[in-house]
């Protein structure tokens, strides 16, 4: 991975956080990408990801978090290791809801080697240890692997605007990847010149921060160059083709939610 723009720094920290509790997430704007949307599979790249729940106060919680956390982060990273970090700050679900969370953060290694030998530093721990001073509503912290994204954001390019699903543990998980596989990723695929995606990134959450099951399966995420280009999507009869099919697969339920990239 190519080394990370201070923007992406900055969301990193939020990740860091996890390490005791629950979180967020963000885009950028990548180059348009025709590669087929694949399966994700373990070992190409780990993520710490952190889903923040709504905290008490967001002035409050925004404030620390863009002068205490993110810094902490910054200054954190060559210790811990990770080589880039996203953030993502939810604004509503996908049918224009108030969203099931708040936000993630998303820190990026080269593999699960480098992760678990990053998030054991002590660099790791004091963001981590920082995290129940801003994080009010409390937060999900989850190790995950992906080996699926395409495309890439450049440095000071406009926000992106992001369509992310996170699924639920299905009832049936071999039931759930094969569908998943042969036939709902193949149809998103087919239909992304017309929904406009550039980038699509698939995860599999492996377990909690703390090594117990992890509190969601899967998460799938969607890029657009912009809220407008996302808004335009979502309204199309592909995207209605999509999110028809959920229901076909996703046994164990899923939060679907727009967020934008905040830097």
């Amino acid at each position: 991975m190519q080394p990370p723009s201070r923007w992406l720094l900055y969301p990193a920290f939020i990740l860091a956080a996890a390490c005791g509790s629950s979180g967020d997430r963000a885009a950028d704007a990548p180059q348009a990408d025709t590669t087929a949307v694949e399966a994700a599979t373990p070992g190409t790249a780990a993520i710490v990801t952190v889903l923040y729940n709504a905290p008490k106060d967001t002035a409050a919680f925004e404030r620390y978090y863009r002068t205490t956390h993110i810094p902490l982060v910054v200054a954190n990273q060559k210790e811990i290791g990770f080589t880039r970090a996203d953030l993502t700050r939810f604004t509503s679900t996908a049918d224009g809801k108030k969203p099931t969370f708040y936000r993630q953060a998303e820190l990026y290694f080269n593999s699960m080697d480098d992760l678990k030998k990053g998030i054991a530093t002590s660099g790791f721990k004091k963001v981590a240890d920082d995290l129940p001073r801003f994080a009010t509503g409390g937060l999900i912290g989850m190790i995950a692997s992906t080996s699926n994204e395409h495309g890439e954001a450049s440095a000071g390019a406009p926000a992106a605007a992001i369509v992310t699903v996170i699924y639920q543990a299905p009832k049936d998980t071999a039931a759930f990847e094969k569908y998943y596989s042969e036939t709902h990723l193949p149809l998103v695929t087919a239909n992304q010149g017309q929904i406009g995606f550039e980038k699509a990134e698939l995860t599999k959450f492996q377990s909690n921060l703390d090594g117990s099951p992890a509190a969601r399966y899967r998460q799938a995420e969607l890029y657009f160059p912009s809220m407008p280009a996302l808004k335009k999507g979502i309204g199309t009869p592909g995207f209605k083709q999509v999110s028809d099919d959920l229901s076909k697969f996703a046994s164990g339920g899923l939060d679907a939610l727009i967020g934008v990239e905040t830097k």
